[in-house]
């Protein structure tokens, strides 16, 4: 601390415009005001300014022992003040210092050699003071000059910033600091440093004086005798930190990135010679997985091959497979047969007989499948699309072809064939045959028992749940499918009283790699009637690929819904009415479907009568939940099926017991129906 009785008197104003020049040599400050200092140890100090247009100057009071724009006041003792020339890039800076009062508002330029000049001076007179001819007489300057020790070291001229915004990005070449400020550095043996970082959300930058004998944010500075700012990458906790230093005066303005094409032969080796053993595992891999397949083909070929050889010298047919699948219903039997006829390159022997049913895309026609060896046929399905509904085809050919669709409630598929006939190119799908029909047709001609229904609804849920899962009953993992146009009849009734799953030309599969462009594109498809809330608006959620099942399971609750009106459980029976009935034409628009699915949040309606039946209660409230106006709120069809799985297990126990606490009917009603 500065030892004054009391505090400096200065001159003190802000930034004015001066009068002085640079080549006046002796000037007096623009300045009026003088005011005390407020602390003792402060000086009197003015700074002068010229950037080229316009030259400023400022009077103010300052502690000597802080830097003042990055500069130290050197020669504050005296009592007059001198101004010395500063470093600056944009500006020519002159600052001076004094300790009297008011000595600030007069100054002199020092147009003698700057410190550094004399300084670098002496040190040649001292070089050559060996050379006769190169001697001179003292100047005025001699005396003080001579004092200076010769191993005297002069403190370096740094950029000295704090954290400041960056414009230099990673590896940029000829990258300098944005830094203005110049100073001279506190220690003779500090070097000039600059640190650049990223966060990861900004770029900044720090230039400044460091002794390299000690580290810094944790690193050593270990080229501290360079002549230029190589940055080199430095560990850091968080985002990327690079580091340089240098020895020259303001060296630290310009970044220079350390070359790594000179350690890349050796770290490529190393990467390579890394990867090496991995790369031969997977290549061995490979060529054993190679290998095997190719066995394991020609295996299957040759047993291909003696299968047909055995066949052929024993006369058979697959015709007791097809009779197994067909006849039986059982489709998860009939593989040998659906395979040979999958894989048939000659036409199939079929004899169209009787349309039984036409569509938007296509006609059904109830056909024989004639034997080779015999007489014999059997009853098969042939769905005939027309030339110009050929991509109906193809995709419900694609999604039966899936051999992860194969269930027991699912049509069984036969094989797909082109057919050129006298009215043209046609295309056909032949199936299982099922002499019961579609499921509105059969409601409309049957009325149903309760067993029935619970047959029923239980194999249409389970069918729906097997086409929106994700494997197959074995745990084989499947794409799944959603239906899309999900109606009665689109359903069929097979000999048992269960149902099958068919019409399969709307159908889409729930691939995950499908964008939501690809699923925008799919469109609004389906059968008004049967349609869900959110598909007549049009508001299907895209981004979640379980909205169109949840679509789905609106579509199927309407079928259980015609499937319950047509039970005699549920008291007086009315004649078959679609979904909806008499409130909509018998084929509605999207539009008179929005205004009572949507606008009136109608639904088809379920009278008290059949909440008599605990049973019939049980499969209301399921229905009720599956067609929710709220898609998230649905059931899916997997929690359907076990339902009705579970309402099955109620009705065995209450025909075991005969208890009215299972379901509130006589005993002997139950049976005789």
């Amino acid at each position: 601390m500065l030892n004054k009785a009391a505090t400096t008197s200065c001159a003190f104003c802000d930034v004015l415009n001066a009068t002085c020049t640079e080549s006046k040599g002796h000037c007096r400050s623009s300045c009026d005001k003088i005011a005390s200092c407020e602390f003792a140890e402060e000086v009197c100090v003015t700074l002068w300014r010229s950037n080229g247009s316009a030259v400023t100057e400022e009077t103010l009071c300052h502690n000597p022992l802080l830097p003042l724009y990055g500069h130290m006041l050197n020669d504050f003792n005296s009592s007059t003040c001198h101004m010395k020339r500063r470093r600056l890039h944009s500006e020519t800076v002159f600052i001076c210092a004094c300790n009297e009062d008011e000595c600030n508002q007069e100054f002199t330029f020092d147009k003698k050699e700057s410190y550094h000049q004399k300084v670098t001076a002496s040190h040649k007179r001292k070089e050559n003071s060996g050379n006769p001819r190169q001697k001179s007489k003292p100047s005025e300057n001699a005396t003080s000059l001579s004092s200076i020790p010769e191993d005297f070291k002069l403190r370096k001229l740094c950029m000295f910033c704090d954290n400041l915004t960056s414009p230099c990005k990673l590896k940029e070449p000829n990258c300098k600091s944005t830094c203005g400020i110049t100073s001279m550095c506190e220690k003779v043996d500090e070097v000039c440093v600059a640190i650049w970082r990223n966060n990861g959300t900004h770029v900044i930058e720090e230039t400044l004086c460091h002794d390299p004998v000690k580290p810094i944010y944790g690193h050593k500075l270990d080229d501290y005798n360079n002549k230029e700012c190589v940055m080199k990458e430095k560990e850091t906790a968080k985002g990327t930190m690079f580091m340089c230093s240098c020895k020259e005066e303001e060296c630290n303005l310009d970044f220079i990135w350390e070359n790594e094409n000179e350690a890349w032969p050796d770290t490529t080796f190393v990467a390579l010679s890394s990867l090496l053993p991995p790369v031969m595992i997977a290549v061995a891999v490979i060529g054993i997985f190679y290998c095997y397949r190719v066995y394991r083909k020609n295996k299957l070929s040759k047993k291909w091959e003696n299968n047909q050889k055995c066949m052929r010298h024993q006369n058979m047919d697959c015709s007791d497979d097809c009779r197994m699948m067909i006849d039986d219903d059982r489709s998860d039997i009939s593989s040998t047969c659906a395979n040979n006829l999958n894989h048939n390159t000659e036409l199939l022997p079929i004899e169209l007989d009787t349309l039984v049913g036409k569509g938007r895309f296509a006609e059904v026609y109830k056909a024989k499948l004639k034997q080779n060896t015999s007489d014999q046929f059997e009853t098969v399905a042939v769905k005939i699309f027309p030339y110009e509904e050929y991509a109906s085809w193809k995709m419900e050919k694609e999604i039966f072809s899936d051999i992860n669709l194969k269930h027991e409630n699912i049509l069984q598929f036969l094989t797909a064939e082109e057919r050129k006939t006298d009215v043209g190119k046609q295309y056909w799908l032949i199936t299982a045959f099922h002499s019961k029909g579609n499921l509105q047709e059969y409601l409309s001609k049957h009325i149903i028992s309760w067993e029935d229904l619970l047959q029923l609804g239980c194999s249409l849920a389970r069918g729906v749940a097997h086409l929106h899962s994700d494997h197959t009953p074995c745990g084989r993992p499947k794409t799944p499918i959603v239906h899309r146009d999900l109606k009665s009849s689109n359903i069929l009734v097979k000999n048992d009283q269960t149902c099958c799953v068919c019409d399969f030309g709307l159908s889409l599969w729930l691939d995950p790699s499908l964008s939501v462009d690809d699923l925008a594109n799919s469109g609004q498809v389906g059968t008004a009637r049967y349609m869900a809330p959110e598909v007549l608006e049009s508001r299907i959620n895209l981004e979640n690929m379980e909205s169109f099942k949840q679509a789905d399971v609106y579509s199927m609750a309407l079928v259980l819904w015609e499937i319950t009106s047509r039970c005699n459980a549920i008291g007086d029976v009315k004649d078959y009415e679609p979904p909806f009935g008499s409130k909509v034409r018998e084929h509605p628009c999207v539009e008179s479907m929005k205004d009572n699915v949507l606008r009136d949040r109608g639904r088809p309606e379920i009278s008290n009568s059949w909440l008599n039946h605990q049973g019939i209660q049980l499969v209301c409230e399921t229905i009720t939940e599956c067609w929710d106006h709220d898609p998230e709120a649905r059931l899916t069809a997997q929690c359907v099926a076990e339902r009705f799985h579970e309402i099955e297990h109620l009705d065995r126990i209450y025909e075991r017991s005969c208890s009215e606490e299972k379901i509130p009917e006589d005993c002997t009603e139950n049976t005789n129906k």
